[in-house]
């Protein structure tokens, strides 16, 4: 399961120098901003690509109510980048030289002087002040006033089958504020928003796995089914546990002892205690200490209908079970936001590194690069690059969609996975044998072709594309440091000479055909709620999975926080035994899982589905031997933990 943001819809020390500098450009921080006039400076990326002439329905009026967030650019944002990535990189001297959140703030945020020159010249335009964080100021007022302070116009434009308000021209500040204003966000209404895009059908209302199951890969042959590839295949597994993952994933005798993760998603669900607890319990995890698990919740929830608040229920116990699972000794920090809206996830993000609740950051949510907009990415960036200075890391799902072609029409990555500021975790179809040996991983993407009428045969086998690992290249992200010399320029200079981000960084178990048994309360037919269990995947498995292992790794390092853990990632790849290389034909023949469904979810009373799903099979992009777009350098092999031990 995955969260997708909309429906239709993530400085310099001493280092201060010019190479520093450069390199920080390389991790895709936006051009600085052009001079418009004398007068004003302009805000480059504020206009979205789509509010073109052809599409401009004319003028707002001038009553209507904006509400917007000026985020504020800082002391030194340059000197910000580039600290953060010379505390990320192993062969800088300042490895590892984190800051606190207190010296952080003092070297690189706004300034009060700064704070109340923004405040003042948004109040004389006529906009109100609703919030003052370290991050941004807050506005509300009318289209006139938005207007009048932001240098533009703003008109309705068509987007598809609807119209959005938006700039008719690009954002500019005073002249006086230059370098004080990073971006503004909120002067176009399109949808900035995060939804859910399940491998499974909700877990809000009660859903059960059919089976006959195999309790680990391969256990139990579906002898009177059809063949696949030649041969009779297995039922698809119960779901993997904690035992299992830890042993696929060479966790060892670590556990994540005093490491802090953080998980974000939206809203909360009111039972996320007890269901981890019975969980761990029923399925051979540590107990939960007290005052092991977490929550930082908004004050008030919002936009409740619209986001589905209790869908994302199910992701949060996703989440918080397998990182217990994989690291049954850190310590578990939910931090819920308000709704599923881009504001309120930053916010979520933002509490995480100005209280510093965590090093290692889960998120399991993102949207498609095509409904990124310039001013958010700079707006996530900075949050990134505040966390990384401060040894923070965070960790995205990289998407369920494969290339995105047949959810969009458009080759595409997600977003935030595509920042070059944030580690990327693609998926895989895992098979974990008797006494929990790891056997095999492909890339995970799945072809699925239900049984014919008569039994005796696949209908159209292989089938068709239902789900696989998000990865490709980037449109709009420049190719990062650290992958150059590791990605192939076939991928990397796919859309551009100059090179561009390639998604995914790394990789671990999302297929829910071979997926993780989660645990949540849900609601039944009957209208009560009860505890049941079912099997689950996608990326927003293998984030939260790949989160743990980090916390396995810290760990290993000595408590060492790891930070923005790409560099470090890139610079183990090729050395013997930390990665598996994950390719889509591990096993030299097709690999496929049979599987019988419930058709209403619950019981055989609705009829049963049967079916079989082939893996390896993600879309266009390819699981291949060395880097690729499906698992990045691999997935974590018995050395990978290892690796980070201080010798």
């Amino acid at each position: 399961m995955r969260s997708n943001r909309a429906t239709v819809r993530a400085g310099v020390s001493m280092a201060a120098t010019l190479p520093m500098i450069a390199g920080a450009l390389a991790l895709g921080i936006p051009a600085a901003h052009a001079a418009d006039s004398p007068a004003r400076d302009v805000l480059k990326g504020t206009k979205p690509l789509w509010a073109t002439a052809k599409a401009d329905k004319g003028a707002t009026s001038d009553s209507a109510r904006v509400k917007a967030r000026v985020y504020l650019a800082g002391r030194d944002r340059a000197g910000l980048a580039a600290y953060a990535k010379a505390v990320s990189d192993p062969g800088s001297p300042l490895y590892g030289k984190y800051l606190s959140g207190k010296k952080a703030q003092a070297r690189f945020g706004a300034t009060k002087a700064q704070v109340a020159a923004v405040t003042s010249w948004l109040k004389s335009a006529g906009l109100t002040v609703t919030a003052v964080t370290p991050h941004y100021v807050a506005v509300s007022g009318d289209v006139a006033a938005a207007e009048k302070a932001f240098g533009t116009q703003l008109h309705n434009f068509a987007k598809g089958s609807k119209t959005y308000r938006a700039p008719a021209r690009t954002v500019s500040v005073p002249a006086a504020l230059k370098g004080a204003v990073l971006t503004v966000t909120g002067l176009d209404n399109a949808p900035h928003k995060a939804s859910h895009d399940d491998q499974l059908p909700p877990p809000d209302a009660v859903f059960r796995n059919s089976g006959p199951f195999s309790s680990y890969f391969g256990s139990n042959i579906a002898t009177t089914l059809p063949d696949a590839y030649g041969q009779k295949v297995p039922y698809a597994i119960k779901g993997y546990t904690g035992k299992q993952l830890r042993a696929a994933y060479g966790a060892g005798t670590y556990t994540g002892k005093n490491v802090r993760i953080a998980i974000t998603d939206a809203y909360a669900s009111p039972t996320i205690a007890y269901d981890a607890g019975r969980y761990a319990l029923k399925n051979g995890d540590a107990a939960w200490k007290t005052g092991q698990l977490h929550q930082v919740l908004p004050k008030s929830y919002t936009r409740t209908k619209e986001c589905g608040a209790a869908g994302w229920y199910g992701e949060e116990t996703l989440d918080v079970e397998a990182v217990h699972a994989v690291a049954p000794n850190a310590d578990v920090t939910y931090v819920g936001a308000a709704s599923c809206y881009d504001d309120d996830l930053l916010d979520s993000l933002g509490k995480i590194v100005d209280n510093h609740l965590a090093d290692i950051v889960s998120n399991s949510w993102g949207d498609i690069e095509a409904n990124q907009t310039p001013d958010l990415a700079a707006a996530y960036d900075q949050v990134f690059q505040l966390g990384a200075v401060q040894g923070i890391g965070f960790y995205f799902s990289s998407g369920d969609n494969g290339d995105e072609v047949a959810n969009t029409g458009t080759k595409q990555v997600d977003t935030p996975a595509n920042s070059a500021w944030v580690t990327a975790v693609g998926g895989t179809s895992l098979a974990v044998g008797k006494g929990d040996t790891y056997q095999w991983e492909t890339g995970w993407g799945t072809e699925k072709a239900s049984l014919s009428a008569d039994g005796k045969s696949w209908t159209n086998f292989p089938g068709t594309f239902s789900s696989g690992a998000g990865g490709g290249t980037s449109r709009t992200v420049a190719e990062p440091y650290y992958q150059k010399g590791v990605v192939p320029d076939s991928l990397a200079k796919a859309n551009s000479a100059d090179g561009n981000r390639v998604v995914p960084d790394i990789a671990a178990i999302a297929d829910p055909n071979t997926g993780f048994l989660v645990g949540q309360t849900q609601t039944f037919p009957d209208g009560t709620e009860q505890y049941s269990e079912y099997r689950i995947g996608g990326t927003s498995l293998a984030a939260p999975v790949i989160a743990a292992v980090q916390a396995l790794a810290q760990e290993a390092r000595g408590g060492k926080a790891l930070g923005f853990a790409n560099p470090a990632i890139y610079a183990k790849y090729g050395k013997k035994g930390v990665y598996h290389d994950v390719t889509d034909n591990p096993t030299g023949s097709g690999l496929a899982v049979a599987r019988i469904d419930f058709v209403n979810g619950l019981d055989a009373s609705g009829g049963l589905a049967t079916s079989v799903r082939s893996l390896g099979k993600d879309s266009s992009l390819s699981a291949v031997k060395g880097y690729d777009d499906v698992t990045g350098v691999g997935s974590p092999a018995n050395g990978y933990v290892q690796s980070f031990r201080r010798r």
